[in-house]
């Protein structure tokens, strides 16, 4: 589990501990936790003035919020650049390095948060204009589907082309957003058949759909 400190709650944090579940998740900053890593935030000032560079120092230390029911390890970042100190803390019941599950565990939830906009932006995931929940929760249901539906297409169909490495957005403008004309009747829909000539990107819209349907 890699969250912000939004969802740091010990609650939560029990439960991950009794189901064995992996956790590094933010802490908020207060006066208890600034107290613990003085001397760490001092460190990192005092370098910072003799080199003129940033200076992130790690350390780790117990601790435990007047709510929690037992003290956890936390790790802190003193960070200290011309803006001034930026400490940053999380806690986690994983194993190694301090320095290692802050760069390479907790702040990948980056890139996380990017996909989760992607779909928001391009697949209108944040578009929960019903009246009702349920309805609003098949819409993102629905989102979530196209997004896997896109990224397989990306990761599939598109490598080695020059979309190998675009989002959902320009991957919808350039083969997916086609001028059609639609025919119903009361037995079938005709689309596929009647799809403009004058689409810009046709020979790779073939080279695509090739792979997705090989019968």
């Amino acid at each position: 589990m890699r969250a912000d400190s939004g969802f740091c709650r010990w609650r939560m944090l029990r439960w991950f501990d009794k189901h064995d579940v992996g956790y590094i998740i933010g802490l908020a900053k207060n006066t208890r936790l600034l107290d613990h890593s003085y001397a760490l935030r001092l460190l990192a000032e005092i370098r910072h003035e003799q080199t003129g560079r940033k200076q992130p120092l790690f350390g780790e230390f117990r601790y435990a919020a007047g709510t929690w029911d037992t003290e956890r390890r936390v790790i802190a970042k003193a960070e200290h650049s011309d803006y001034g100190s930026n400490p940053r803390f999380i806690v986690t019941n994983l194993s190694g390095s301090g320095r290692r599950l802050y760069d390479k565990l907790y702040c990948a939830r980056g890139d996380m948060e990017n996909r989760i906009k992607v779909q928001q932006l391009d697949l209108f995931a944040d578009r929960t204009s019903c009246h009702g929940w349920w309805a609003n929760q098949f819409r993102l249901m629905l989102s979530g589907l196209a997004c896997t539906l896109l990224e397989t297409m990306r990761r599939v169909a598109l490598k080695g082309t020059e979309l190998a490495r675009a989002q959902c957005g320009t991957i919808r403008l350039k083969l997916l957003r086609i001028g059609a004309i639609v025919i119903r009747n009361t037995r079938r829909v005709r689309l596929l058949l009647l799809l403009s000539s004058a689409v810009p990107h046709q020979a790779l819209f073939k080279l695509v759909v090739a792979p997705l349907n090989p019968g």
